[in-house]
């Protein structure tokens, strides 16, 4: 999804290591989540969001992402909505393997 209204990033524009004060939010499913996720993310598949949005702190800043970044960008757009500092991964997880960066399983 390219919508220009949705704040979003790159792989490239993030720090590697990631900082420790931003949280990623993987929006996938729980299967998706299983076969490779970025360590210390937080998983609140899209379709529970609205449920456990509570989880999250509106003031810190939260990369979104899911499999190729629409999910994302929706999950985004909503968080926006309600007052998060948030920004979408472009080109999600798949992205994140293409640039070399880790993931893990446990």
């Amino acid at each position: 999804m390219t919508d220009s209204s949705i704040p979003s990033v790159t792989v490239a524009d993030l720090p590697d290591p990631l900082p420790a004060e931003l949280v990623v939010l993987d929006v996938r499913e729980p299967d998706e989540w299983s076969s490779g996720h970025v360590s210390g993310a937080t998983h609140i598949p899209l379709g529970t969001l609205p449920d456990r949005v509570g989880e999250l702190d509106p003031q810190t800043p939260t990369v979104v992402m899911c499999h190729l970044g629409g999910r994302s960008a929706r999950a985004t757009a909503w968080l926006s909505q309600q007052g998060y500092h948030v920004v979408n991964l472009e080109g999600g997880i798949e992205a994140w393997h293409a640039a070399g960066r880790p993931v893990t399983t446990a």
